[in-house]
């Protein structure tokens, strides 16, 4: 299993960036994937989670209405895009495998990083 993440850079505040994340090593569309950022000197926050099919999504209550997460299953790449970008969105930005569907990342990217400027 391997996710390699990509997209980060950075970015003025209330810009726009797309990230991704290229999945291989199985079978992509079985699984939910989710999105986890963790910024300077804090815990790993849980940004948002797509179905295999991509028909159920969610997002944290604090970033909904900036974001759009998707998946391309052919591709098998994950993607999430950010808008409206804050300060507080500087963070690396993980993509993760959820195992059973409930939570239980068992495979992590490397991340990517995204840095807001003023």
């Amino acid at each position: 299993v391997q996710l390699v993440e990509s997209g980060g850079g950075l970015v003025q505040l209330g810009g726009s960036l797309r990230l991704s994340c290229a999945a291989s090593g199985f079978t992509f569309s079985s699984y939910w994937m989710h999105w986890v950022r963790q910024a300077p000197e804090k815990g790993l926050e849980w940004v948002s989670a797509i179905r295999g099919d991509g028909d159920s999504i969610y997002y944290a209550e604090s970033m909904k209405g900036r974001l759009t997460i998707s998946r391309d299953n052919a591709e098998n790449t994950l993607y999430l895009q950010m808008n409206s970008l804050k300060r507080e969105d500087t963070a690396v930005y993980y993509c993760a495998r959820d195992l059973t569907g409930w939570g239980d990342d068992d495979y992590w990217g490397q991340g990517t990083q995204v840095t807001i400027s003023s």
